[in-house]
């Protein structure tokens, strides 16, 4: 069992305020496999006092340069026990260890060695007329993670904001916290200086109040719930302090009438699976025209068997767990919901058999879905796609439109120009064309109630970066 009775604070482990502790249980056998510290306020000033000094005395006057390569060492560092944070997430979330190893922890990797190659090279200051643009770091971050992709929305946060000169107090998700101190054993092996990135656990209502409402905190940057967002959104907007929001989604995936349908299908049907469905920006809609609907369900239900549900440690999984009983519940109670409100039931439909424990949801496809029902609205967070019909361009673009998210989704047509027509029309951040694969040096970020700023790329790392103009 991996236990971790302090906190990373200050460039070294420290003893936390309380003795609480929060338990952390496999996703697949629910049983503990470790234990982290609870935090209180009083753990929390710790930090961003010692981010501020940090801040104030050293990192905010180091050079690009001196930052890029401190973020080298880390990255280096984490490739180094890539395996260690796999294996960790794959228990943690249930995420299966071949996509936890290339992705869970092979991206946070690729981000951080991407964030010092910008930090290398991008203009921080520029002329107009008489001005000197000049772009500063924002000050000390307070950063809240969720549990999904853990270490790489640590990493999407930690590596722009460090290589902007900013310094960081990190609260991860309680539900899987282990792969933040995987990060703190690193940042004591490459001795990364005191102060500069601070670690410490807890529940949101406790730690990350605290963390938001914090007087020395300038920034705020979140990925989570709309409803935590929108709480946080709150608390930042009393203060007048910089936050970043990224949020749920429910996003579409648009099949026209000349796609390749079986590449498109099954493409559709895998994305909405990815990570058993845990995964904000998942086409967890498929539309398809109306004439080809009996098509779209047989190709779905085909691919859905070539996805083998089980242990998230055997390499042969495609399907783990969902991360919690909690989790689990909710998912059942939406596919519940789904038949009840009429949508024809494809596969699945309710808890996995064969699994004496674990968090399992039998994956589960519904056709005939009307547009506005629930399964179609809201984000549901686990194994369940959507097969809705439409019958023109314009029927499929007002159907992608219409939720009050717009994170990502997809575009498939046999005509690039088609395609990118009705991407275009999509009031998404993100779109995908003809199966386009992610890009992490591309903006990620949503429109509407799917968040505020972008992650990733120039665009994520300027949300660190405050703007001064110098006359002279």
């Amino acid at each position: 069992m991996l236990a971790y009775p302090d906190f990373y604070i200050d460039g070294a482990w420290q003893r936390p305020a309380s003795t609480s502790a929060i338990d952390v249980r496999s996703a697949a056998t629910e049983d503990v496999i470790g234990r982290v510290a609870a935090g209180t306020a009083d753990d929390v000033d710790r930090a961003v006092r010692a981010a501020r000094r940090a801040c104030d005395t050293h990192w905010g006057h180091t050079t690009p340069g001196e930052r890029a390569d401190w973020l080298d060492r880390l990255a280096a560092g984490l490739k180094a026990r890539q395996a260690d944070v796999a294996r960790t997430i794959a228990m943690e979330v249930g995420c299966p260890i071949t996509m936890s190893t290339s992705v869970q922890a092979g991206l946070p990797i690729v981000v951080t060695q991407q964030f010092a190659e910008l930090a290398r090279t991008f203009v921080f200051e520029h002329e107009v007329g008489n001005s000197l643009i000049a772009r500063e770091p924002w000050g000390v971050v307070g950063a809240i993670t969720p549990w999904n992709y853990p270490l790489h929305q640590i990493m999407a946060k930690v590596a722009p904001a460090l290589a902007a000169g900013c310094t960081v107090v990190l609260k991860p998700s309680e539900i899987a916290p282990l792969n933040a101190c995987l990060l703190a054993e690193v940042c004591l092996e490459v001795g990364l200086p005191a102060g500069v990135l601070n670690i410490v656990h807890g529940t949101g209502p406790v730690v990350g109040e605290a963390l938001v409402t914090h007087p020395a905190i300038d920034m705020v940057s979140f990925t989570g719930s709309l409803l935590a967002g929108r709480r946080i959104g709150a608390l930042t907007g009393e203060r007048i302090v910089k936050c970043t929001l990224e949020l749920g989604g429910k996003s579409a995936c648009v099949i026209l009438d000349d796609a390749p349908f079986d590449k498109a299908v099954a493409h559709g049907v895998k994305n909405a699976m990815l990570n058993s469905g845990q995964t904000c920006s998942a086409w967890t809609r498929m539309l398809v025209p109306r004439a080809r609907r009996d098509d779209a369900v047989a190709l779905a239900s085909a691919t859905l068997q070539t996805l083998a549900l089980g242990d998230p440690l055997d390499p042969a999984t495609r399907l783990g767990p969902l991360v919690s009983a909690r989790q689990r519940e909710r998912v059942l109670g939406f596919i519940a919901r789904g038949r009840a409100e009429g949508a024809t039931l494809v596969a699945g439909g309710g808890a996995a058999e064969g699994f004496a424990r674990g968090h399992y949801v039998a994956p589960t496809i519904f056709a005939d879905v009307s547009p506005s029902s629930t399964v179609a609205q809201e984000e549901i967070f686990g194994p369940v796609l959507s097969i809705l019909s439409y019958d023109t361009d314009d029927d499929a673009v007002a159907i992608a439109n219409g939720t009050i998210y717009g994170l990502g989704g997809g575009v498939w047509s046999g005509d690039p120009g088609r395609a990118l027509r009705v991407a275009r029309r999509l009031r998404t951040g993100q779109v995908d064309i003809n199966g386009g694969r992610f890009n992490a040096r591309a903006p990620f970020g949503g429109y509407k109630m799917s968040g505020l700023g972008r992650e990733f790329g120039t665009h994520g790392f300027e949300e660190f970066l405050q703007v001064k103009a110098m006359q002279r």
